[in-house]
């Protein structure tokens, strides 16, 4: 493969978001692609929230927050002046991070598609490479829990995951088609890779929309999935819960075997090599590297290691 190989990445959540951070080290920024979940979206007092969309462009702007989301340094005068007036905050928007969601807003509200409007926010950051909403339409994630259905923020952020989760709905996803750039962006590519994020939440809601997943499963270039799960443990998030509440095993053969006939190749952590041969036996060959992302160094290390593994840039 050249250098300049074309790189798509599907994403949601944190882990993706570092994930690109350390691959456009590897690789030109240009050439690559993320395909951004919009499960997570929600109107937070009148305003469109991307979370997901904005986690990656902060990330890949230098700019995310401590935790990997929202802006860095950030403040909370107008969240503090809300909650004094009575109004919920729980779920953190700071000050510069609201210009994000008006700027959104305004342009969604003139007419122009999300796929548009999140273009002019990650130029505006100096991202260079494409950042898409897998669908311009209203796709959100519900969670399905014993105590009822709940969207996505009010299961993650309000009620802080406590809930246990009997499955997902996802509807709008029957309606939903792919936006501008996403199929020509798996089918142009020369890696695909899913991301180490959430299965069920983060990947699934891509999966979803019309012609995405079959156009995975037409590509030409080779497809690798990155484990999320690490020595039995989530790095981030609740998808080992996730795994141990819908009867699957809380490991990285665990969410191997949810991608066993869509990807090509698997990456497990060091951690878990033990697993490669039950993930072998799955169809999937194995990359074992150390995939602990807790500095730039070691994010563009295992992004230059999943590539290469699978032939898409020089050793």
């Amino acid at each position: 493969m050249p250098p300049a190989s074309r790189v798509t990445i599907l994403a949601g959540g944190v882990g993706a978001a570092r994930f690109l951070g350390g691959l456009v080290r590897v690789v030109d920024p240009a050439r690559v692609t993320a395909i951004c979940n919009v499960g997570d979206d929600f109107a937070w007092n009148g305003l469109h929230v991307s979370p997901d969309i904005d986690t990656v462009i902060y990330t890949l702007a230098g700019i995310e927050g401590e935790f990997g989301w929202g802006l860095r340094d950030d403040t909370r005068t107008v969240l503090d002046a809300m909650e004094a007036l009575g109004e919920p905050a729980w779920f953190g928007v700071g000050d510069r991070d609201l210009a994000t969601h008006l700027t959104r807003t305004a342009r969604l509200a003139a007419g122009e598609p999300l796929s548009a409007a999140t273009a002019v926010l990650a130029s505006a950051r100096g991202v260079a490479s494409t950042i898409l909403p897998v669908t311009d339409d209203p796709h959100p994630t519900m969670v399905v829990t014993a105590e009822g259905e709940l969207a996505f923020q009010e299961y993650f952020v309000h009620r802080r995951a406590s809930d246990t989760v009997t499955g997902f709905r996802f509807p709008g996803a029957e309606a939903a088609r792919p936006a501008p750039g996403v199929l020509d962006a798996i089918a142009g590519a020369d890696a695909i890779v899913i991301a180490p994020s959430n299965p069920f939440v983060s990947i699934d809601p891509l999966l979803q929309v019309e012609g995405v997943r079959a156009a995975i499963e037409a590509a030409r270039a080779p497809r690798v999935a990155v484990s999320p799960i690490v020595g039995g443990q989530a790095i981030k998030g609740p998808a080992a819960a996730m795994l141990e509440a819908l009867g699957h095993e809380v490991s990285a053969f665990g969410v191997a075997r949810l991608y066993a006939g869509l990807v090509d190749w698997y990456v497990l952590d060091e951690q878990d090599a033990a697993l490669a041969g039950a993930v072998e036996a799955l169809g999937m060959r194995v990359h074992v590297t150390d995939t602990m992302m807790t500095g730039p160094e070691r994010r563009a290390a295992l992004a230059r290691s999943v590539l290469s593994a699978i032939g898409a840039i020089d050793a």
